[in-house]
C-alpha cells in the first residue's frame, strides 16, 4: 500500500546533538572554526551563552574564540597565555578563569575547550563551554578563610598540608564531585559534560535504526497491514453476527473459536508491532528512535488497539460458559474500524481502491442492519408469543413451511426456519431497502418493524445518493488533491526522462518536490490570496510571518510598513546538503531560519553555524543594491525559511523613508552573518561610521596637524 515515506536524505545533526547534551542549567557554549588560524573566528554561540555574557549573538560572532572580548584587567595573563597554546596545538583546555560581561561585571568562569574533529580526523571546530562558578568561586573563598583561621589556631602539622587542605577545598567548590570532607580524595571533573558519550563528528551521517525496528513504508509492513485490514473486516461481520443470530448458542459459538482466537492473536501482535514500527512527524523526518515510537504509540492508538484485543474467546477454548454479555463486550473490537479511518488517506491513491472500499463498507452496513432486523424480529415475537403471529418472522416461517411454534423458544429444533435462511432473508431485506423501496415478499408487520424500514430506506437513499449516484463526483472532490499530486509528479518524472537528467539530480528533485508537497499539501498561498483585499491578505501575511516581524530589526516600523513587508516575504524550505546561496551569487533576499541548521562555507572551510532565529543576509545601501555573496550557505538538516525579497524590501523602504534610515542601520547589529562581499573593507564608509570619521577630522584640522589626521585615518 503507499505510505508516505517520510524525509530520508542525509543529515549533518551536529548542532542538534551538542545542543541535546547541554541540560537546562549548563547550555553555555560556542563552537568556532579551527581551520582559520588569525583568532579561530566564532561561528556559532548558544543562547545560553549570549545571556551569560550580555552580548548579542550578531556581536559575538567572528569574534576570536579565545573570548577576548570577556577578558578585563583581573584576568590571569598565564592562563590567557594557556589558552592560546592550546589553540594552536589543537589540545583539550580545562581551567577556571575570570571574564567580564558586557556590563563590566566580573564573573568566575569553568571554561572548557574541546576539538572537534571530522570524518577525515581533522580538527575542523573547537567547542567551548562556560560554566558561572562566580557563587561556588565565593564560598570557596569564604571556606578557605574559615580553614586558615582554624589552621592558625591549631598549629600542628606541616605547613604543606595547610597548602593542600586549601587547594582542595577550592577543587572541592569548583569540581562538584566532593560531598564529604571525611573522603580523603578529591577527585577532579575529567568531563565538564558529565558522563556523556564522546563528542559526535562534524560530518553528514545517515540515520540509524536498530535491526530490531520496523520501517513503516516497508514491504512487510505493507502485507501486515492487508492482513490487518481483512481481520478487521473478519471481527466487524461476525461481532455483530454473533450477538444477534448465535447468542447464547455454545455449539454454534465454538465452531469458531479457532478463527477469533487466531485473530485476537494477530492484534496482540499487531500491537507488538505498533511498538516497534517507525513513523513520520509533523515536521516531515521518520522516527527510528524506539522510545520516541513508543510514546507517540502511547499517546494515539494503545488503548484502542488494547481494548479490540482483549482475547474474550480464550473462554471458549477452557470450556468456561458463555452469556451474551460477553457477545455484547466484543462489540468493542468495532473501535478497530477507526484505524480504517485513520488509514483511509494510504488507500485513497487508487480510484479503484476507494470505489472497492466504499462497496465493501456498503455491504457491511446492510449486514448490521440485518442483524438488528432479525433481533427486531424476535423480540417481537418473544414479547407476543401467544396472541398474534404476524410478525416477518412468522409470515417466513409459512413460506417456507417451518412455521414458529407458539410455545417453546425460538429457533429451535423444529421450530421455524434455520439460521442460515433467516440470516439471508433479513440481509435479502436491507440490500433491497437500501439500494430501493424493497419487493414486498419480505415486508414490516408490526410497528417496530416499519418504523426500522422507514430508517433503512432513508439511510439507504443517503447512501444511494453519496455513493452510488455520485461515484465520480466523490472521488474527485475527496481525492482532487491526490490526483493533483500524482500528476505533478508524473509530469516531473517526464520532465528527468526527456532531458536525461542523472540520478542523483533526479532523487534531489523528487525529494524537493514530496517534501514541500507534504508540507503545504501543494497550496500556493500568493494564488490562493490573490483575490482577497489588500487589507484582509496583509493581515493574513502578518499573521503567517509573525515571528520575523517580531525581531528587534522591525521596532521601529509603523504597522503601515510592517503590514506592506508582510507581503514580500515567502516562506522556503532547503533540505540537508542544497545550497541555499553560493559565493558570487547575487543576493535576492533576507533569510530568518525559522528551524533546522546550516553551515557558511569559504573554501571549504566552516565560517558560520546557523540555527533558528538566525538572520542571515547583507548590510544594505540604498545606493548601492547589487550585492555579491561572499560564501557559501549550505543546510545542515531540514530547514524552514523565511525570506524577505530585496526588491520588495527596497520599495517599501522608498515608500517609508523615516524608517528606511533606522533598518540600514539595525540591520547589521541583528545580521548573525554578513554575506555581502567584502564587508569587512567598507565597514569605515557605514554612514554612522562617516560622521564620527568626520568628527575625528574636524578635530585634527583644528589642532592644525593633518599630519597626524592622515595618520590617524
Amino acid at each position: 500500500m503507499p505510505v508516505m515515506k517520510g524525509l530520508l536524505a542525509p543529515q549533518n545533526t551536529f548542532l542538534d546533538t551538542i545542543a541535546t547534551r547541554f541540560d537546562g542549567t549548563h547550555s553555555n557554549f560556542i563552537l568556532a572554526n579551527a581551520q582559520v588560524l588569525k583568532g579561530y573566528p566564532i561561528v556559532y554561540c548558544s543562547d545560553g551563552f549570549c545571556e551569560l555574557t550580555g552580548f548579542s549573538r550578531a556581536e559575538v560572532m567572528q569574534k576570536s574564540c579565545a573570548c577576548k572580548f570577556l577578558y578585563g584587567s583581573e584576568t590571569s595573563e598565564s592562563i590567557i597565555l594557556s589558552i592560546d597554546v592550546a589553540l594552536e596545538e589543537r589540545k583539550e583546555f580545562k581551567d577556571e578563569i575570570m571574564f567580564y560581561k558586557k556590563t563590566a561585571v566580573l564573573f568566575w568562569c569553568l571554561l572548557d575547550i574541546v576539538p572537534i574533529k571530522n570524518e577525515k580526523g581533522d580538527v575542523v571546530l573547537f567547542l567551548a563551554s562556560f560554566k558561572d562558578i562566580t557563587d561556588t568561586k565565593a564560598k570557596a573563598v569564604q571556606e578557605d578563610k574559615r580553614e586558615e583561621r582554624r589552621r592558625s589556631r591549631v598549629k600542628t602539622g606541616s605547613p604543606f598540608s595547610s597548602t593542600r587542605m586549601r587547594s582542595s577545598t577550592v577543587l572541592y567548590h569548583i569540581s562538584g564531585h566532593l560531598h564529604s570532607r571525611e573522603k580523603s580524595k578529591i577527585k577532579l571533573n575529567k568531563n565538564v559534560f558529565g558522563d556523556l558519550p564522546a563528542l559526535p563528528e562534524y560530518k553528514v551521517a545517515d540515520a540509524k535504526k536498530s535491526k530490531f525496528i520496523l520501517l513503516h513504508y516497508s514491504t512487510f509492513k505493507a502485507g501486515w497491514d492487508w492482513l490487518i485490514l481483512l481481520a478487521t473486516f473478519y471481527v466487524a461481520v461476525t461481532v455483530p453476527y454473533n450477538v444477534c443470530f448465535i447468542g447464547d448458542d455454545d455449539d454454534l459459538t465454538r465452531s469458531t473459536t479457532v478463527s477469533d482466537i487466531s485473530v485476537e492473536i494477530l492484534f496482540i501482535i499487531d500491537i507488538v508491532f505498533n511498538f516497534r514500527t517507525t513513523y513520520v512527524s509533523k515536521s516531515g523526518q521518520v522516527i527510528f528512535d524506539a522510545r520516541q515510537i513508543c510514546i507517540h504509540y502511547l499517546t494515539t492508538w494503545f488503548i484502542i488497539d488494547l481494548v479490540a484485543a482483549l482475547p474474550f474467546d480464550l473462554l471458549y477454548a477452557f470450556k468456561v460458559s458463555v452469556v451474551s454479555v460477553v457477545h455484547l463486550l466484543k462489540t468493542v473490537r468495532l473501535l478497530r474500524l477507526l484505524r480504517l479511518l485513520q488509514k483511509m488517506d494510504r488507500y485513497s491513491q487508487h480510484s479503484t481502491v476507494v470505489l472497492t472500499l466504499l462497496m465493501s463498507m456498503f455491504a457491511l452496513l446492510a449486514h448490521w442492519m440485518a442483524c438488528i432486523w432479525y433481533v427486531i424480529g424476535k423480540m417481537e415475537m418473544e414479547a407476543n408469543a401467544y396472541n398474534w403471529d404476524i410478525g416477518w418472522l412468522h409470515e417466513l416461517g409459512k413460506r417456507l413451511e417451518s412455521p414458529y411454534y407458539s410455545i417453546g423458544g425460538v429457533n429451535g429444533t423444529g421450530n421455524g426456519p434455520s439460521i442460515r435462511s433467516v440470516y439471508i432473508a433479513s440481509l435479502y431485506f436491507t440490500l433491497s431497502s437500501l439500494t430501493s423501496v424493497g419487493f414486498g415478499n419480505v415486508s414490516a408487520n408490526t410497528d417496530a418493524e416499519k418504523i426500522f424500514s422507514v430508517c433503512v430506506m432513508l439511510i439507504g437513499a443517503l447512501m444511494h445518493a453519496l455513493v452510488f449516484g455520485n461515484v465520480t463526483a466523490i472521488i474527485q472532490r475527496m481525492y482532487s488533491r491526490w490526483s493533483q499530486y500524482h500528476t505533478r509528479t508524473k509530469d516531473l518524472k517526464d520532465f528527468i526522462r526527456v532531458h536525461h537528467l542523472p540520478q542523483s539530480l533526479k532523487q534531489r528533485m523528487l525529494e524537493y518536490f514530496q517534501t514541500t508537497w507534504s508540507v503545504n499539501n501543494g497550496i500556493d498561498c500568493n494564488e490562493l490570496l490573490k483575490d482577497f483585499p489588500d487589507e484582509l491578505r496583509s493581515d493574513i501575511t502578518m499573521h503567517l510571518n509573525k515571528e520575523i516581524l517580531e525581531l528587534s530589526l522591525f521596532a521601529s516600523a509603523s504597522r503601515g510598513c510592517l503590514r506592506s513587508l508582510s507581503l514580500h516575504i515567502k516562506t522556503s524550505f532547503c533540505a540537508p546538503g542544497e545550497y541555499l546561496l553560493r559565493q558570487g551569487d547575487a543576493l535576492q533576499a533576507i533569510f530568518f531560519v525559522c528551524s533546522g541548521s546550516m553551515e557558511v562555507l569559504k573554501d571549504g572551510m566552516v565560517l558560520a553555524i546557523l540555527g533558528k532565529g538566525d538572520l542571515i543576509g547583507a548590510n544594505l545601501s540604498l545606493d548601492d543594491r547589487v550585492i555579491k555573496t561572499n560564501a557559501d550557505v549550505k543546510a545542515l538538516t531540514y530547514c524552514d525559511l523565511q525570506c524577505i525579497n530585496l526588491k520588495g524590501l527596497y520599495e517599501v523602504l522608498d515608500l517609508y523613508p523615516e524608517y528606511s534610515h533606522h533598518f540600514v542601520q539595525d540591520i547589521q547589529q541583528d545580521l548573525t552573518y554578513n554575506l555581502r562581499e567584502g564587508h569587512e573593507t567598507h565597514s569605515w564608509s557605514h554612514p554612522r561610521n562617516k560622521s564620527i570619521q568626520e568628527l575625528v577630522n574636524q578635530c585634527f584640522s583644528t589642532l592644525g596637524s593633518p599630519e597626524i589626521s592622515e595618520k590617524f585615518k
